[in-house]
């Protein structure tokens, strides 16, 4: 096995300027460019094919708690905004409202959907009789549009691509229930498993709570310049909505109650996650689950057999369940065609030329280790798939030791402020409180999340000896 020398990608090392290098990765990797309109975002077709990647399995395991897809309007009410005070205040800064129509004004403004509480829930009144409808588990993939006055691709944009997923409950207990396990069961699943990124999972403070929420529950994590991402929330609504909406129901022995609700939902920013947690000075790696195409078959140079050969190689890859491209093309150089794939992250290339050939062998290249081995060409689908089976779980294992490496346990907020410029703190709870969140603001940094000492989720009422998690985020 031979270490792959530095190839000329001329990407900004992350090391010198995080910021311009993600910029770099997502216009050389051709994930997506700006759009027309300050903010809007093109996604191109590789960057796109990840998210439908990442939209499968998230969608695969949404439906397994028992949720269904619908759609709704892309244009709400202005007055049903205001229906929900702090909803609509948390969310009027990045409102985008349409006041003419057809060439005349509108006899009400109509807001394009920064989230869908309130359109949904108005539906869900109508839909909501009898305890018999619940629960109601109901998501939706739609896009959604918030003014942001600051923005960067993938993670904060003007419009962006989400599910959002909304639910009825007919008790407080059982709203909880599933609020968790969509955020274990769907979020933290997806994560861990398929992109191969390690999250913490916890509480939000009332601080950063979700606007109308009584209680917000967050994936977290560490991006590789040490910066928190929030990846994904699950809210637990109470019955805030169900009072302004009218959502009630009558229980078995017919008296009427209100519904408990729930929300949750994860955006394209994942994506940028992908870039920022794997990426590195030659561009994207990703995780075999996620990447549009597993396995690239390069032919190095035109020769006699050698076309035929790599294609056979795909061919079987194929039939293994493999995502394999043949790269054939004689316009490009070699060089060129290698230092592509490697910024697009593909997680295995085969290499096959004339020499190879005559020797019957072919080298395998391992993106996220950025080495090479020469193996008989007889069994290169074996080495694939063996290889690719373990690209994944050396990612996470990467990306978990240097999360671990950026995070220190502290004793107050001063630690907290000097932990944050890196990484995470951990520090107890009891020793930042609100007083020493607004500390923490003054420097650009805030609390993550709360967790139960021992790292698991602490329970609702629980607020003894719970740590908080420190960090500068996105």
């Amino acid at each position: 096995m031979t270490a792959l020398s530095g190839a000329s990608t001329t990407l900004t090392p992350r090391a010198t300027d995080f910021p311009r290098w993600y910029q770099e990765v997502v216009a050389r990797a051709e994930l997506a460019e700006n759009g027309p309109v300050r903010g809007t975002m093109v996604i191109r077709p590789w960057g796109y094919a990840i998210w439908e990647r990442l939209q499968a399995a998230l969608d695969e395991r949404i439906k397994a708690t028992g949720a269904q897809n619908a759609y709704f309007p892309l244009f709400i009410p202005e007055s049903y905004l205001r229906l929900e005070a702090e909803h609509v205040e948390g969310f009027s800064p990045e409102l985008a409202v349409v006041t003419h129509g057809g060439g005349r004004l509108l006899e009400e403004p109509v807001v394009i959907r920064p989230t869908s509480e309130t359109v949904i829930n108005s539906f869900f009144a109508k839909w909501v009789q009898s305890y018999r409808d619940l629960p109601l588990l109901v998501n939706q993939w739609a896009n959604v549009v918030r003014w942001e006055l600051r923005t960067r691709l993938f993670l904060r944009t003007t419009e962006f691509l989400w599910q959002e997923g909304h639910t009825a409950h007919a008790t407080e207990e059982e709203a909880r229930h599933y609020a968790l396990r969509i955020l274990r069961e769907v979020y933290q699943s997806t994560l861990e498993e398929v992109a191969a990124i390690p999250v913490l999972i916890g509480r939000k403070t009332e601080r950063e709570r979700f606007a109308g929420a009584v209680r917000t529950w967050t994936c977290e994590a560490m991006m590789g310049d040490g910066k928190a991402l929030q990846m994904g929330t699950s809210h637990e609504l109470g019955q805030n909505f169900a009072r302004v909406f009218g959502i009630q129901f009558s229980d078995e022995s017919g008296e009427l109650r209100f519904a408990w609700q729930t929300s949750w939902g994860v955006s394209s920013r994942l994506i940028g996650a992908l870039i920022m947690v794997h990426g590195d000075d030659f561009g994207l790696r990703l995780p075999p689950a996620l990447a549009p195409a597993e396995v690239v078959v390069l032919v190095v140079r035109d020769g006699e057999g050698v076309v035929e050969a790599a294609e056979a190689v795909v061919a079987e890859l194929h039939t293994r369940g493999v995502r394999a491209r043949l790269d054939r093309r004689s316009d490009v150089s070699f060089g060129r065609r290698s230092v592509d794939w490697e910024l697009k992250g593909v997680p295995v290339r085969v290499e096959i030329g004339p020499r190879d050939l005559a020797q019957g062998r072919a080298v395998l290249v391992l993106r996220h280790r950025r080495t090479k081995t020469t193996v008989p060409l007889a069994g290169v689908t074996t080495e694939v798939t063996a290889a690719l089976a373990r690209v994944a779980g050396e990612l996470h294992a990467e990306a978990a030791s240097f999360a671990r490496a950026r995070t220190h346990e502290v004793d107050d907020v001063e630690g907290a402020r000097q932990a944050g410029v890196e990484g995470f703190a951990r520090v107890p709870w009891r020793a930042i409180g609100p007083k020493g969140e607004d500390q923490l603001a003054a420097d650009s940094l805030s609390v993550r999340c709360l967790q139960a000492t021992d790292g698991r989720l602490a329970d609702p009422g629980e607020e003894e000896d719970l740590v908080a998690i420190v960090g500068r985020a996105y």
